[in-house]
């Protein structure tokens, strides 16, 4: 008797195989579990894509994955007004879907149809297989290829006459802007926002012959700036600690300080150390004062890699009191960042108005303080990575009317930042703009959002 050939069964339910992934499919997943982190979620955008301490899936991808997550993350921060815009256009109603991951998955495949140079055909297709594979988004899957596949259709109509300046910028932030600059400047700094910072170099000496070497140009006060873009650590010099990365902007208050050789100078909320590294460069005995050790301990490390020898302690600054008054002190206060939004876009969208406020009570705090911890006759100098008010002019007027008799304000001169005059405001107060160093090649212009003041113990 014959046996009929046995047939294997269908693999089913949970025992079935699971189709390959597409090229590029866990990137953009990755991309789309960063963006709503850091939406969602409040997570500073630098802790998700560090490499050691990261994302898990970010972690684990090759290194182009990583770059590519990078630029979506970063296209879909920087566009985030314009593309909710865009989706409010296209969608009839909106999706009942509490965890924002349906929208996420949208900003994502959207940022990649519109502003990088990816085919509309693999976003789509991707984001519509990233929604069939996710729970929470399975059910929007035809929705998604749906929505997508009409803005390839429909572009140009759904993106006309959209005003990116004040879209991508929240209202309390614009609104701010306004009423410090005028409407516009305020559309010039969200304009400049719009584009990726450049990478913008310090060097100990000779910043012509490193911009020749490293192809770049010299702007602001002496920093290089690279128009190539790669791998930082691979760069001429980097093992001989010949730069450290810095904006040009960031680079301008240390240099208010004048002449540091062999003076005590401490640099207060000192992490990542650019401006440890300028007073340390400069000849000075440096403190440099942190509250974070783990900060504190990559600090250290970039000192080694310099060839600089600073003293390091892990201290919160409203309970520090140092041995002996310094020479100088350079305060970079904490702040709400909103200068630095064109190199940490996430900024925009993790701060509120309110944190201004608080903000502000640290800083004037912190103020106060240091006032004491330095000689008569002896300069400190107070600056904030801030495009607010409250956290520079306002906050200098009141430290000033505070502390008369006690300090005096000194003012900036234009020629000792480069000759920067548009940095200079009449007061006598660095105020640096995202709109600042302008420029034809989009690439290569603009500066992070920077205030200092320099006074003198009396």
């Amino acid at each position: 008797m014959n046996k009929r050939p046995h047939k294997p069964r269908k693999p089913s339910g949970n025992n079935a195989p699971e189709r390959p992934e597409k090229p590029g499919f866990a990137a953009r997943k990755v991309a789309a579990d960063i963006l709503g982190n850091v939406v969602h979620k409040k997570r500073p955008l630098d802790g998700e894509l560090d490499a050691a301490s990261g994302h898990s899936g970010f972690r684990q991808l090759a290194a182009n994955d990583r770059a590519l997550v990078r630029a979506i993350v970063g296209a879909a921060l920087r566009r985030r007004g314009e593309i909710a815009e865009i989706l409010d256009r296209l969608l009839d109603r909106q999706i009942p879907e509490k965890t924002g991951r349906v929208l996420d998955i949208l900003h994502v495949a959207i940022a990649q149809m519109l502003f990088l140079d990816i085919p509309d055909r693999a976003a789509v297709s991707i984001a519509v297989d990233h929604a069939a594979a996710d729970r929470r988004a399975r059910p929007y899957k035809g929705l998604v290829n749906g929505v997508l596949r009409r803005l390839g259709r429909e572009r140009d109509d759904v993106t006309a006459d959209l005003d990116a300046d004040v879209l991508n910028t929240p209202d309390w932030l614009m609104e701010s802007w306004r009423a410090a600059y005028g409407s516009e400047t305020a559309r010039a700094i969200a304009a400049a926002h719009r584009s990726e910072a450049a990478l913008d170099l310090t060097v100990k000496s000779d910043p012509e012959g490193w911009a020749e070497r490293l192809e770049g140009t010299v702007v602001g006060a002496g920093s290089v700036r690279l128009s190539k873009k790669g791998a930082v650590d691979a760069l001429e010099g980097f093992e001989d600690g010949a730069w450290w990365v810095q904006d040009a902007a960031a680079a301008l208050p240390a240099r208010l300080l004048g002449d540091l050789h062999g003076k005590k100078a401490a640099d207060l909320c000192a992490a990542p150390g650019g401006k440890t590294a300028q007073l340390a460069a400069a000849g000075a005995k440096v403190t440099a004062v942190d509250i974070s050790r783990a900060r504190l301990k990559r600090l250290e490390e970039n000192m080694t890699r310099l060839g600089l020898s600073v003293e390091t302690m892990a201290a919160d600054l409203r309970a520090f009191e140092p041995d002996a008054p310094f020479d100088a002190i350079l305060l970079d206060a904490p702040c709400s960042a909103t200068g630095t939004i064109r190199r940490h876009p996430d900024v925009a969208w993790i701060k509120k108005a309110y944190d201004i406020e608080k903000l502000s009570e640290i800083q004037r705090e912190l103020l106060d303080r240091v006032v004491n911890w330095v000689k008569p006759g002896g300069l400190i100098i107070y600056c904030t990575c801030s495009l607010e008010p409250e956290e520079g002019e306002s906050q200098v007027a009141a430290f000033l009317e505070r502390q008369a008799g006690k300090v005096e304000l000194v003012k900036v001169n234009p020629q000792e930042i480069g000759g920067l005059d548009q940095c200079v405001t009449g007061e006598g107060y660095l105020r640096c703009l995202p709109c600042h160093l302008a420029g034809s090649d989009p690439d290569l212009r603009g500066m992070d959002g920077f205030f200092a003041a320099r006074f003198r113990r009396l």
